[in-house]
């Protein structure tokens, strides 16, 4: 397994959002995260990349045991977040933003050539280089944040809520760069709330509630998106 997280136990101070939660990920392996908001998948995956530090349990990646390190160290490990919410430096260019992404040692040297790859992903990004990443539309400052992961050389990719707020149009852009990215072989896990989204090239699904993970589903393309919304909103009598 490329990722395993064993009873974990993480939150805020003294309040508990994650609660003996174990999940695993194997090497190329794209996982979906989904379920009501307020439940811990943020938490989950900030706690994973070190942003967060846990309260108990252990967090594996490639073998080695990172709930101790911090964010740089992971990063340096090939584990990149692209966290909610496009966290990037306003009055930047874009290019500028990108080679922030390849500031480890292990990505360095090769920011040329992971830029013309991001470029190449996302064509619109190359137009607006020199602009201000303050200055993008939200679907373009999407396009940043991934492009920032991507520059870091990930071995894994955790994406939360890539498709937030952005119009069917872009969305559907973004969908398959994502598409792209998944038949180069990284490992991902993708937190979203369009179920159509995740259905279209995750491997698994996990239903995240209160903490833990409360369903599995194995082999996506066989789930009937009835079942899906059953497991979103619970069984409800006939």
């Amino acid at each position: 397994m490329q990722l395993k997280v064993s009873d974990l136990i993480s939150g805020y101070g003294n309040i508990e959002v994650i609660k003996s939660l174990t999940i695993q990920v194997g090497e190329g392996e794209i996982v979906g995260l989904f379920g009501p908001n307020g439940h811990g998948k943020t938490t989950l995956l900030r706690t994973i990349s070190g942003l967060i530090q846990p309260q108990s349990g252990e967090i594996q990646f490639m073998g080695n045991k990172i709930e101790n390190l911090s964010p740089r160290q992971i990063v340096e490990l090939g584990l990149i977040h692209v966290p909610q919410g496009n966290t990037l430096f306003p009055r930047m260019s874009v290019q500028e933003n990108l080679n922030l992404g390849a500031y480890t040692k292990r990505a360095w040297n090769y920011r040329t050539t992971n830029l013309d790859k991001v470029f190449a992903l996302f064509p619109r990004l190359k137009e607006r280089r020199k602009q201000h990443a303050r200055t993008l539309s939200g679907g373009e400052r999407q396009m940043l944040s991934i492009g920032l992961g991507l520059m870091g050389i990930p071995s894994l990719l955790m994406l939360d809520e890539p498709s937030l707020g952005l119009a069917p149009k872009i969305k559907d852009e973004l969908a398959q760069a994502i598409g792209e990215i998944a038949k180069t072989g990284v490992t991902m896990v993708i937190v979203d709330q369009d179920i159509e989204l995740l259905l279209g090239f995750c491997d698994r699904l996990s239903l995240i509630e209160k903490g833990q993970v409360s369903l599995e589903t194995q082999e996506t393309s066989t789930i009937k998106q009835e079942e899906i919304l059953e497991m979103y909103f619970g069984r409800i009598a006939k």
